[in-house]
């Protein structure tokens, strides 16, 4: 919970990154914020804030105009540029495909695992505030991320890569 009498300082060193008034963020469904030099997507959906690194781990797509929809139970922003499915609370990539063994093959809704960095989101008082992932490990949207990610979309869309 946050202290109202917190500082902007304080609330800086707990990792709070102050987004925006909830009404705001509400009005205008999805909003693109730069902390720390990562580019990042809050989504207001179904009552729920989400917040994403905004471009997709695959090659570098925005995902801001993605469509949003329930693939296995799970909501997911639909990529743009290649129509990867990544799963709004986990940064799972879904993908449908069938199992060759299994007679007749019965199309399926399976996962890559992680791929798309995903960051908390925290209300105070109608104030949003995002607090960034604090895993030290490799996630593949990293890649997109900071002065070397847009060099490397601005590659990628030179390339027109449709892999």
């Amino acid at each position: 919970q946050l202290d109202r009498g917190d500082t902007e300082n304080e609330q800086s060193a707990r990792g709070l990154h102050f987004m925006g008034q909830k009404d705001e963020l509400i009005e205008a469904k999805r909003s693109f914020r730069t902390i720390d030099d990562r580019d990042i997507l809050i989504i207001y959906h179904q009552g729920v804030f989400y917040a994403m690194d905004s471009y997709c781990y695959h090659a570098g797509g925005t995902l801001n105009n993605g469509d949003i929809e329930e693939i296995n139970g799970k909501l997911c922003i639909i990529c743009p540029k290649h129509k990867y499915k990544l799963t709004l609370a986990k940064g799972e990539c879904l993908y449908k495909g069938t199992n060759p063994k299994e007679k007749p093959p019965v199309p399926r809704w399976y996962s890559k695992g992680v791929k798309q960095r995903t960051h908390t989101v925290k209300e105070n008082n109608g104030e949003i505030y995002v607090k960034l992932s604090d895993n030290p490990n490799w996630i593949e949207s990293d890649y997109y991320q900071g002065e070397k990610g847009k060099i490397e979309r601005a590659k990628a869309e030179a390339e027109n890569t449709y892999s």
